[in-house]
């Protein structure tokens, strides 16, 4: 399936996909989201709940099925939620690649001064 055409996905929206690469309920998506950025990103509820709903919608994550009457819902990312996480990690692969190239460029420029 080729990705859809989508902007940039926010920071929140990019670790929530990445997170969900393994089936996780919400406050594992927030406990794993803070630990992995070393607490640089911090996801409040209303913004993951949020997120989650919005991705769901879109196809993106489902959720998993799980005992009737459980509070807690677990989600995994499809297959077209990892074809969107895809094009964005690409995405910013190629920002970080011009920035270290006219990075490169300006030291070069500099040191020939």
């Amino acid at each position: 399936m080729a990705p859809e055409e989508q902007g940039a996905l926010t920071e929140a929206v990019f670790y929530i996909l990445l997170a969900l690469h393994q089936p996780l309920h919400g406050y594992g998506i927030m406990q794993g989201v803070q630990e992995l950025t070393e607490n640089r990103v911090v996801l409040g509820p209303g913004t993951l709940y949020g997120a989650l709903n919005t991705l769901v919608e879109k196809g993106w994550i489902e959720p998993l099925a799980g005992p009737e009457n459980s509070r807690r819902k677990e989600y995994v990312i499809t297959e077209r939620g990892k074809a969107v996480f895809q094009q964005e990690l690409a995405r910013l692969e190629e920002l970080v690649r011009h920035g270290k190239l006219v990075q490169r460029s300006a030291a070069h420029e500099k040191a020939r001064d």
